[in-house]
């Protein structure tokens, strides 16, 4: 999910926890009953004799029963299509695949032998347990998208097919109060066409279908215990697009190659625009220089918050805001053929709590039961309208508004450059670690 540029504010959400974590996970027991075995013709079996009584013509034999190994039940090795096997069936261990590996450089190239370091990586279990299984989850489900969806679909049967996915393989699908807390979204899924390029996700009675023409944006993001995985790629159906796409693909793992602690995140947004500005793109026979979106930028990532205190800008600037160790990093590049700045612009559908909201004291019925059911349902994760929908919220939007107008909760409005521009997005999530930075979200696709 995108943050907007420093000038505009970045909008940082509370860090704090909602909820208690939970496993997610349901054992299975194996405990087949044991079976006997009515043959008595082994020659290996010992058989006692006893005396027969009167009349039944001599002796019988006793015969041993026979237990069966117990069979175990094995666990699935292959994802379905579409995905709705629980990582946790598929990863019993929890040893969930990590992402790209790649050794600090330079002064920090001891930390990849240092003692120390690898002492406190190895303290961070769960921390590593759980972006990796959101990692995994964001790989398998992507990847099942971008088989799947073709021109002539509704934005919203692609939304809910992603979502729908991400929910079965976490396990948590969200309809009690506080499952989506625990694990599922970390946002709702951003379907941006053409010039719109982040904060779009289609609210109910949504009619548009994606076209052979489009440049479509998918943004996803999939959170275990508040560890959020915001990973983004793009699709177009029509080669005359692939420069634009080349482009951005390039920026971004120019971001992903030079990013690392102690780089100042201004030098960084150089070395993107350097690899943005190197393209252009010949559409419908005129030729675009491809430009970085100036006040979209990348964000670092905190517990339940999407968007931290730190923004990587896609340009080069004076901001001297250094990576430190720990930090988790959404790299992300817009490019753009328009103006390469966006405004707001559009019908709504991202909300979040605000981290700073004004004590309020709210009139309005509906506002005061739904900011209630904000808190237990979603904290300071992203919601959109269709999240409200299932779980069986209704009329409303005018407590929903006067939410936002009050100041309690925040609402992003799409991103939108220059009309008839076409615009593109990749992202990657990264994680800092004390001796190795490790590209999380990586995967074959992108």
């Amino acid at each position: 999910m995108a943050a907007t540029a420093p000038a505009e504010e970045l909008k940082t959400l509370s860090v704090n926890t909602p909820l208690d974590k939970g496993n997610g996970e349901n054992e299975t027991a194996n405990g087949d009953a044991a079976e006997h075995s009515d043959d008595g013709s082994d020659a290996d079996e010992q058989v006692p004799e006893a005396t027969a009584p009167a009349g039944e013509g001599g002796a019988k034999k006793k015969k041993n029963k026979k237990k069966k190994p117990k069979k175990k039940k094995k666990s699935p090795t292959a994802q379905t299509e579409p995905p709705s096997i629980p990582l946790s069936q598929l990863f019993p261990n929890k040893n969930y695949p990590k992402g790209e590996e790649v050794e600090y450089k330079d002064d920090n190239l001891y930390r990849t032998t240092s003692e120390e370091k690898r002492y406190l990586d190895n303290m961070n279990a769960d921390f590593l347990s759980d972006y990796r299984q959101a990692a995994e989850t964001h790989r398998q489900v992507r990847q099942w998208a971008q088989k799947n969806i073709k021109p002539g679909q509704t934005l919203t049967e692609i939304a809910n097919g992603i979502e729908d996915s991400v929910r079965r393989l976490v396990g948590h699908d969200g309809l009690t109060e506080g499952d989506a807390i625990i694990a599922g979204m970390g946002f709702p899924t951003g379907l941006n066409l053409d010039d719109v390029a982040a904060h779009y996700s289609p609210n109910a009675g949504c009619k548009k279908v994606l076209q052979q023409n489009n440049v479509m944006k998918v943004d996803i993001g999939v959170q275990i215990n508040g560890r959020i995985v915001d990973s983004a790629f793009t699709m177009a159906f029509d080669p005359m697009y692939d420069n634009l796409l080349a482009a951005v693909k390039d920026a971004t793992n120019t971001g992903l190659r030079e990013a690392g602690i102690d780089v100042r995140l201004g030098e960084l947004g150089g070395y993107i625009q350097e690899a943005m500005e190197s393209y252009e793109c010949e559409i419908n026979g005129t030729t675009y220089p491809i430009k970085p979106i100036r006040n979209i930028t990348g964000h670092n990532i905190l517990p339940y918050s999407i968007h931290g205190t730190k923004s990587v800008p896609s340009v080069k600037s004076s901001d001297a805001t250094k990576m430190e160790e720990g930090d988790v990093f959404a790299i992300e590049t817009f490019g753009s053929t328009g103006n390469g700045r966006c405004v707001e612009q559009g019908e709504v559908s991202h909300y979040a709590l605000s981290s700073d909201a004004p004590k309020v004291d709210l009139r309005l019925s509906s506002a005061k039961s739904l900011l209630n059911t904000i808190k237990k349902n979603f904290g300071t994760l992203p919601f959109c309208r269709r999240y409200l929908d299932r779980i069986g919220q209704d009329k409303y939007l005018l407590g929903l508004n006067n939410l936002v107008k009050s100041g309690i909760v925040d609402d992003y409005p799409p991103l939108v450059d220059k009309k008839g521009s076409y615009t593109a997005q990749f992202e990657h999530t990264i994680l800092l670690r004390p001796n190795v930075k490790e590209v999380i979200s990586r995967g074959d696709d992108y």
